[in-house]
């Protein structure tokens, strides 16, 4: 390889490419990965030839991968120390969608348990 031969492909996927073909490259990969990533899903969910309790495990191993391969190949999070600002934006976008998916449940939870009608009143209702 000579002095201005370019380099070709070797550059982690998310950080910043030299190229439109390279950038061009990672990104097919990335979109080659997700439709796979997909369709493996939609196949776990229709098959009868899994366990299954394993079918929600399944899942859920291929949507973290899927959040994976978006984060690294669309969203260029990497570990390199230039990229602190946008793993914590992650990491704050996660802890408010976390607790927004908590309250939510401790609500509807309480909502349910204090808005139903006491068991007992309906069968008195049932008996008359």
């Amino acid at each position: 390889m000579t002095e201005h031969e370019p380099e070709k492909l070797n550059v982690a996927p998310g950080t910043p490419h030299d190229s439109l073909a390279s950038e061009t490259t990672f990104y097919v990969i990335g979109l080659a990965l997700a439709l796979l990533l997909t369709g493996v899903s939609f196949w776990v969910a229709s098959t009868s030839s899994l366990w299954g309790p394993g079918i929600a495990v399944g899942l859920v191993v291929l949507a973290i991968a899927q959040m994976g391969v978006h984060l690294v190949f669309f969203l260029h999070i990497t570990s390199g120390p230039d990229n602190t600002n946008n793993v914590l934006a992650l990491a704050f976008g996660v802890l408010i969608v976390f607790l927004v998916m908590i309250g939510t449940i401790w609500i509807m939870s309480h909502m349910d348990a204090n808005m139903m009608p006491d068991p007992a009143l309906m069968n008195l209702q049932m008996q008359h």
